[in-house]
């Protein structure tokens, strides 16, 4: 005879532990992209060590310094070497690159999500 029946959630011990930020369907998507997280990372704190923004993230270090790379690459991110460390630069005059977002600045997303609750910029 089969014992009682237990859903998905109760065999799971991950699964009842699950972080608030994820939404009680499980689903795991968010509206910003990594690329977006570290931009924003980097705006708040231009001398952030890369472990640092991969740690804010909750990315690996690698894939920082991949999105890093990337941007640089499309003029987003301008990256020079202060003696041991890197220092970054936002372009926030360039446009999103989405067609449909391209008539907005990267700055106007910045200024937009770089405040914490209660109105305070995050690098205050």
């Amino acid at each position: 005879m089969a014992g009682p029946r237990t859903s998905a959630v109760g065999r799971d011990p991950a699964a009842r532990a699950a972080p608030r930020s994820v939404p009680a369907s499980g689903s795991t998507w968010t509206f910003l992209t990594n690329h977006a997280h570290v931009l924003l990372a980097i705006a708040a704190d231009p001398d952030l060590r890369l472990r640092d923004v991969s740690e804010r993230i909750g990315i690996t270090e690698r894939a920082a310094q991949r999105i890093v790379g990337e941007l640089e690459a499309e003029g987003y991110l301008e990256v020079r070497r202060v003696g041991r460390r890197n220092a970054y630069r936002v372009h926030a005059e360039l446009p999103l690159r989405h067609p449909a977002e391209r008539h907005h600045r990267v700055g106007e997303l910045l200024e937009v999500l770089s405040h914490e609750p209660g109105g305070r910029r995050a690098n205050e």
